[in-house]
């Protein structure tokens, strides 16, 4: 039986190769005869990153309208990117991931010294404000608290070593009423990534800590999450440059030349321009230059020295 099964499987064989015999035309290649491929890759998105002051959702909340409008109004593909910490976004730009920054004064300070980066717009906020303030917030029924002399010993909590509501401006009004880091029983930072203006109310409306550094205008981004009734503002800073918009050393004086005019052109007066700045929470978009942040260069080295 075994010997069948062969005969019949060869059978088989034989007449499947039949079908390739030797009067098919053999097809030759001319390798000589080659064809360039020319492989159109997109253009490279520009890049567009807010400053992670609150969490990446907000960010995202508060900015997509005003990506997505830069991109129509210039033609350009701008995505927004999400760092997740004040230090990752510095370094970003560093390294060129970042073309279009939109950080608070005392980041750019940073970012202008160590990487070349340079102011081109300033941002208008409530009724036509181009500065704004820190502010020194605690529970309001902690009976400890009554005054700045009542600050010593206390444990106190900011947003990040670089924020400038959240840190420089208030800590410069604390220095003003005479204290010093060695006055508090701790000095901590917000954890993790994003989010850092809520996560510091949030230590102080749990109790974990007496103080918070913050900037102003953050308690009503959490008026749906908490009893703002039991947060008080102690004070507030003085006023000072507002955040500001700058490029990355290096970028297509072009292509910033599109970005900066779209900017400018946002108008509060039209209807769909007013939803997008509304939504990101400005009033209005004003040229700048470097020079317009010396003071806060200033107030960073005082505070620095001081302690």
């Amino acid at each position: 039986m075994a010997r069948w099964r062969l005969l019949a499987c060869l059978a088989f064989a034989c007449f499947f190769l039949t079908g390739c015999g030797d009067d098919e035309p053999v097809k030759k290649i001319d390798l000589s005869k080659r064809e360039e491929i020319t492989v159109i890759k997109p253009p490279a998105a520009v890049t567009y990153a807010y400053l992670p002051q609150y969490s990446h959702t907000v960010s995202y909340q508060r900015h997509h309208l005003l990506v997505e409008y830069l991109s129509q109004a210039t033609g350009l593909t701008i995505r927004q990117v999400f760092p997740d910490t004040f230090d990752e976004h510095m370094n970003m730009v560093g390294r060129g991931e970042i073309d279009i920054s939109f950080s608070n004064p005392f980041v750019y300070v940073q970012i202008a010294g160590r990487y070349g980066a340079r102011a081109f717009a300033r941002i208008v906020e409530g009724e036509g404000e181009i500065n704004f303030r820190g502010q020194v917030i605690c529970r309001a029924d902690n009976p400890q608290i009554k005054t700045a002399k009542d600050l010593k010993g206390k444990r106190l909590i900011a947003v990040d070593a670089y924020s400038a509501g959240g840190y420089l401006y208030p800590w410069a009004w604390l220095l003003e009423q005479g204290l010093r880091k060695k006055d508090f029983q701790e000095i901590a930072f917000a954890p993790g990534p994003g989010g850092k203006q809520e996560k510091v109310v949030m230590a102080v409306y749990s109790g974990k800590y007496d103080l918070g550094l913050i900037r102003e205008r953050t308690l009503g981004i959490l008026a749906d999450k908490i009893d703002l009734k039991q947060i008080r503002v102690l004070a507030h800073s003085r006023w000072y440059p507002g955040w500001v918009y700058a490029v990355r050393r290096g970028l297509d004086p072009a292509v910033l030349a599109k970005i900066k005019d779209a900017l400018l052109a946002l108008d509060m007066k039209k209807p769909d321009q007013r939803r997008i700045l509304e939504k990101a929470g400005f009033t209005g978009i004003l040229p700048a230059a470097d020079a317009d942040y010396e003071a806060v260069r200033r107030l960073a080295e005082a505070v620095e020295s001081r302690g």
